[in-house]
C-alpha cells in the first residue's frame, strides 16, 4: 500500500465526511424525511462496507480467496453508489454543491481503484492466508475511520427504522370542511405549506392550479394539478373559487442585509399585486382570497397576550406584514372576501424552522436561545392546512386571522419539550449577545424576540385544533 494510495483514501474520507454532515445531516436532513428511507438504507449498507474495508486495509494483508472477497466488496460499493445516485435523483433534487461533491468522490474513487486493484490481484494470486500488518499511525487512523463509518451506518439504520414508524394523516382529510368541488389557485405551491395544501386539495377531489417559479420543483406536487409559471397564463374566463397566496422570499435562510430585506418585501408585495390584477380581469371573481401574513405584524412584545385586535410595535417584521396585508386590500374593492392569515411558527419535519433544530438536538447540542423567556406562537402544519380550508369555507370570516395554536410556549419550554421527546438533554444555551452581534435585526426579531399570540377569531368561529399542546404536536410529527 503506497503513500499515494493512502493520500487518496484520506481525501475520499474528507469529502465523504463533508457530504454526510453538511448535505445529509444539516442541509437535506435526510434522517427526518420519510421519502428518503431507501436512500438511508443504501447509505447504511455502504458505511458498513467502508468500516470493513478500513479495518482490513489498516491492519491486514489478505491472500487468495480473501483478497477476492475484498474485490467483491469494492464492486458492491460501486453498485450501491450507482443505486444511490439513481434514488437521489428520483426522490429529491440534489443541490449543486452535492452534485459537485459526488462527482469528485466518483473521480477520486476511480483513482483509488486504479492503485488498489493491482495490489489485491497480487494478493489473490498467493496462497490463502492472513498477515497482520501494524502500520503505526496509519492503522490507528484506519481504525478511527472504521469506527466513524460504522457509527454513521448505525445512525442511518436507526433513522430508517424511525421513519418507518412515522405516520402522517391522509392529506385529503385535512380539507373536509371544504364542500363541493372547488377550483383553488395557490401561489407558493411548492413551499413547505403550499405543497401540503395542494396535496390535500387535489387528494380530496378539488381542482388545484399551482403557480410555480421553478419548473424543476413540479414533481413535488402530486397529480392532478394544473401547473402555471405566470398568472398571465390564466384567461379571463378561468373559473377560480378561491386563491391562497403564500408566495414570498424565505425570511429565515440568511441575514437581513439591505438587499435581503428588499427581496423579502418586494417578493410579497409584487406577487400579491399580481394576484389582485388577476382578480380584476377575471369575469367571475373568486369567493375568497386567503393571503399570507405572519404574527410578526404585531412586532416585538414581552408577555402581553395578542389577539387580532391588538396593536403593533414598529420593526421590520411589522413593516413587512403590514405592507403584505395592504397589498391584498384592493381585492375587497373588487367584491372578494380577503383573509390575512397571520401565521405563527409552523411545525413539521419536511420544512420550517424546527427542521433546523432537529439535528443539533438529536446530537445532544440543543438548548434555549438567549434567556429562553421569549414567546413562541406555533402551529402544527396539518392544523394550519385545516385552518386554511376552514377559512375558505366560512363566509363571515374576514380580515386578520391568527394562525397559531391556542397554547403558545416560551423558548425554554419549547426546547425542553423537544429535548424530552428526542430523549436528549437541552442544556446548551446560545448567548443572546453573540446572536445579536452576528445576526443583528434578524436575531432580535426571529430568534430573541417573540409574540404571545392567541387565535381568537378561529376559536370563536368554532375551529377545533387537533394539536392544542406542543407535546401533542411533537408526538404527531416526530
Amino acid at each position: 500500500m503506497t503513500m499515494l494510495l493512502w493520500t487518496l483514501i484520506a481525501i475520499q474520507i474528507v469529502m465523504g465526511v463533508f457530504d454526510t454532515f453538511y448535505h445529509h445531516e444539516f442541509t437535506e436532513r435526510l434522517a427526518w424525511r420519510v421519502s428518503q428511507r431507501f436512500e438511508l438504507k443504501l447509505h447504511g449498507i455502504r458505511n458498513m462496507l467502508y468500516a470493513l474495508l478500513f479495518l482490513v486495509l489498516g491492519w491486514l494483508e489478505v491472500y487468495g480467496l480473501l483478497a477476492l472477497l475484498i474485490v467483491a466488496v469494492l464492486v458492491a460499493e460501486i453498485v450501491i453508489t450507482l443505486m444511490d445516485f439513481v434514488e437521489e435523483d428520483l426522490s429529491r433534487k440534489l443541490p449543486p454543491s452535492e452534485r459537485i461533491n459526488h462527482t469528485l468522490l466518483a473521480i477520486n474513487y476511480g483513482a483509488i481503484l486504479v492503485l488498489l486493484l493491482p495490489v489485491l490481484v497480487d494478493w489473490a494470486m498467493q496462497p490463502f492466508g492472513v498477515s497482520v500488518m501494524n502500520q503505526g499511525l496509519l492503522s490507528v487512523a484506519a481504525t478511527a475511520c472504521a469506527v466513524g463509518a460504522a457509527l454513521c451506518g448505525l445512525r442511518d439504520f436507526a433513522a430508517m427504522r424511525r421513519l418507518g414508524c412515522m405516520r402522517s394523516v391522509p392529506a385529503a382529510e385535512l380539507v373536509e370542511k371544504l364542500s363541493g368541488r372547488k377550483t383553488v389557485l395557490i401561489t407558493g405551491a411548492t413551499g413547505f405549506i403550499g405543497s401540503r395544501l395542494a396535496a390535500s386539495l387535489s387528494g380530496a377531489g378539488h381542482h388545484v392550479i399551482a403557480l410555480i417559479r421553478n419548473p424543476a420543483k413540479a414533481e413535488m406536487l402530486p397529480p392532478p394539478v394544473t401547473l402555471i409559471t405566470s398568472l398571465d397564463q390564466l384567461a379571463g374566463d378561468t373559473p377560480i373559487d378561491a386563491i391562497v397566496n403564500l408566495a414570498g422570499e424565505p425570511i429565515g435562510n440568511g441575514l437581513w442585509t439591505e438587499a435581503k430585506r428588499a427581496k423579502i418585501l418586494g417578493s410579497r408585495i409584487d406577487m400579491t399585486g399580481e394576484v389582485v390584477k388577476l382578480i380584476a380581469r377575471l369575469e367571475r371573481k373568486p369567493e375568497v382570497l386567503v393571503s399570507g401574513s405572519a404574527i410578526g405584524w404585531y412586532g416585538l412584545w414581552a408577555d402581553q397576550v395578542l389577539t387580532e385586535s391588538a396593536k403593533s410595535h414598529a420593526c421590520f417584521s411589522h413593516e413587512l406584514c403590514a405592507a403584505w396585508e395592504k397589498a391584498a386590500r384592493p381585492a375587497e374593492e373588487l367584491g372578494v372576501r380577503v383573509v390575512n392569515l397571520r401565521i405563527g411558527l409552523v411545525l413539521g419535519t419536511e420544512g420550517g424552522f424546527v427542521t433546523r433544530m432537529l439535528t443539533p438536538f438529536e446530537f445532544g447540542l440543543g438548548g434555549p436561545i438567549g434567556t429562553g423567556r421569549q414567546w413562541m406562537s406555533w402551529i402544527e402544519r396539518d392544523d394550519l392546512i385545516r385552518l386554511i380550508a376552514y377559512v375558505m369555507a366560512t363566509p363571515d370570516l374576514a380580515g386578520p386571522v391568527n394562525a397559531t395554536a391556542p397554547i403558545p410556549v416560551t423558548n425554554a419550554k419549547f426546547t425542553e419539550e423537544l429535548g424530552r421527546h428526542l430523549r436528549r438533554p437541552a442544556v446548551f444555551r446560545i448567548p443572546g449577545g453573540l446572536l445579536r452581534r452576528i445576526g443583528g435585526g434578524f436575531a432580535d426579531e426571529l430568534l430573541l424576540g417573540g409574540q404571545r399570540v392567541l387565535p381568537n377569531k378561529a376559536l370563536s368561529r368554532g375551529f377545533v385544533f387537533r394539536h392544542e399542546t406542543l407535546r401533542s404536536a411533537f408526538e404527531a410529527i416526530l
